[in-house]
């Protein structure tokens, strides 16, 4: 075993700058009322000795631990084969990284798990919370509120208790434009002259899926035979799910010509059972996904034609936000900072842009 280093103190510190040990440790843990000239002796001797803050401690000063909980109200199996999870805890982990904040990933197995995040939030080791991927029935929402965290939500409210946006204007979130962008995938098959379009949706008892089901309905609505309740069939944002319910649709309507599937896993499902089957693509089905996650949308055969959503900006925005709050409204400067166009309820919605390749 190697013995353990002796850590260079805060009188150390103070010893080398010249200066009091109050005035270190207000230097170190980023308070005010120190002359510049002052300062800059301490961050010098702070160099000079590799001296390391302790985080402890800090927060006993600061009352801050610099680390944010990240909630994915999904199984382990979902969120680490599902590439949407990973660009968006990049973009988390990046926005946290840049303020020196520290990232713990709590996933939820069941429901044997909800009480266990919510004592941890509760117990005071994060500042706050980025939750995501909530399903409509999900408690997590109200006991995150009851544990008094800081929050933003990724994905539009839509659980039903009292931390509704509507009915608490504090409730913070982030979500692409899933209903415009699912509109802009029909309209373009529509404008192909297909007229038997179906919609394989996400799982419903999210509020991306049930957007963009109604972006769909906006679209197939005024299209001739677009009421057809038959070329609606759900699935559940896998690719196994996809199978299934492209499987489903073809002894429902064979004649189908056009499927807007709700997320590129589930395209990919979709592409399978149509090559298996003998259908040729975009030929004979066109196929649109959304999401445009890489490489998976480019490596579908044929590449497909996707919606693509922001996720990695969408993580960023969603870490952004808590931390401006968590300082209150500063940016890392110290100055005021703008805050994001919000919808009028709290929410900030990201545009969607339709991507164009050979499946459609």
């Amino acid at each position: 075993m190697t013995e353990a280093v002796s850590r260079p103190t805060l009188e150390a510190v103070a010893a080398r700058a010249g200066v009091s040990r109050a005035t270190v440790s207000r230097v170190v843990n980023g308070g005010d009322g120190v002359r510049e000239p002052l300062a800059e002796r301490v961050r010098q001797a702070v160099a000079e000795l590799g001296y390391v803050p302790n985080r402890a401690a800090r927060s006993l000063v600061t009352r801050r631990h610099d680390a944010v909980a990240v909630v994915i109200a999904e199984p382990e199996t979902r969120v680490f084969a599902d590439p949407f999870f990973a660009l968006q805890l990049r973009g988390i982990s990046k926005e946290l990284t840049a303020h020196d904040n520290q990232l713990v990933l709590l996933l939820t197995e069941g429901r044997d798990d909800h009480a266990r995040v919510a004592r941890y939030l509760a117990g005071g080791h994060v500042d706050g919370a980025l939750v995501f991927s909530l399903h409509l029935d999900d408690p997590l929402p109200g006991l995150i509120h009851a544990a008094g965290v800081p929050t933003v939500f990724g994905g539009r409210p839509g659980w039903g208790d009292d931390t509704r946006a509507g009915e608490n204007p504090g409730v913070v979130y982030v979500d692409s434009d899933n209903r415009g962008g699912a509109r802009a995938a029909v309209r373009h098959l529509v404008d192909l002259g297909r007229r038997r379009v179906a919609h394989l949706t996400g799982a419903l008892d999210q509020t991306s899926a049930v957007d963009r089901l109604d972006g769909y309905r906006d679209v197939m609505g005024d299209a001739p035979g677009g009421s057809d309740p038959r070329l609606v069939v759900e699935s559940d944002f896998t690719p196994a799910g996809g199978e299934r319910a492209m499987r489903e649709l073809l002894d429902r309507c064979p004649d189908v010509d056009a499927v807007f599937a709700a997320n590129d896993l589930t395209a990919l499902g979709a592409l399978r059972v149509l090559r298996a089957t003998g259908r040729r693509v975009p030929e004979d089905v066109a196929v649109i996904g959304f999401d445009d996650m890489l490489p998976v949308a480019l490596e579908a055969d044929p590449p497909l034609t996707t919606v693509r959503q922001e996720t990695e900006a969408m993580g960023r925005l969603m870490a952004r936000l808590l931390l401006r709050g968590l300082s209150g409204g500063r940016d890392r400067a110290g100055a005021p900072a703008d805050p994001p166009p919000a919808d009028g309820s709290g929410g900030v919605i990201l545009p969607t842009t339709l991507i164009r390749r050979a499946s459609a």
